[in-house]
C-alpha cells in the first residue's frame, strides 16, 4: 500500500503552526484538535515539526518560560519526510528507525498531507486482513 492510498482514505488536512507562534498556543492547540503533532510553516514551505513530546521537553527544560517562547525553539527543524509514492512498509521501517510518530508528506516540495505512525499500523492491518481473506477464498474454492 502506497502513502498516496491512506491520504485518498484519511484525506490531506493538515494542521500547521507558524514559528513566532508560542509554545503555550502550540500546546492549547494540539490539545483542542486532538493531534499529537503540528507542521510548522513559513508562508507556504516547511520549516520545522512540532510534537507533544517536544512541548514537554521544553517545559522540563526552562519551566513556565517555555509558554512564552517561539515554537521555533522546540520544534524539531531536521524534518523527514515521506513522498505520496512510498510504501507503507518502508514508512514503517523509516519511523521505528528514527523513533517518530508523524511524518508529513511532500509532493515536490509543497505539503500535501502528513501521515502518522497509527495510520500506517491501521493500513498494515487492513492490507493482511484482505491478503488473509483472498488466502481464505482460494482454500475453500479449491
Amino acid at each position: 500500500m502506497l502513502v498516496s492510498q491512506i491520504l485518498r482514505s484519511k484525506g490531506d488536512l493538515v494542521f500547521t503552526a507558524k514559528p513566532d507562534d508560542t509554545v503555550a498556543q502550540v500546546a492549547r492547540l494540539l490539545n483542542d484538535l486532538r493531534v499529537g503533532a503540528l507542521v510548522v510553516l513559513d508562508a507556504d514551505r516547511v520549516v520545522g515539526i512540532v510534537s507533544e513530546r517536544d512541548v514537554v521537553r521544553m517545559m522540563a527544560e526552562a519551566g513556565a518560560d517555555a509558554l512564552e517562547r517561539p515554537v521555533s525553539a522546540c520544534m524539531t527543524k531536521d524534518v523527514v519526510y515521506a513522498e505520496p509514492g512510498e510504501t507503507v512498509d518502508h514508512l514503517l521501517s523509516r519511523m521505528t528507525d528514527r523513533r517518530f510518530r508523524h511524518l508529513p508528506v511532500c509532493r515536490n516540495e509543497r505539503l500535501v498531507g502528513i501521515v502518522s505512525i497509527g495510520d500506517l499500523v491501521k493500513a498494515k492491518i487492513s492490507e493482511v486482513e484482505a491478503e488473509a481473506d483472498g488466502l481464505k477464498a482460494y482454500i475453500a474454492a479449491s
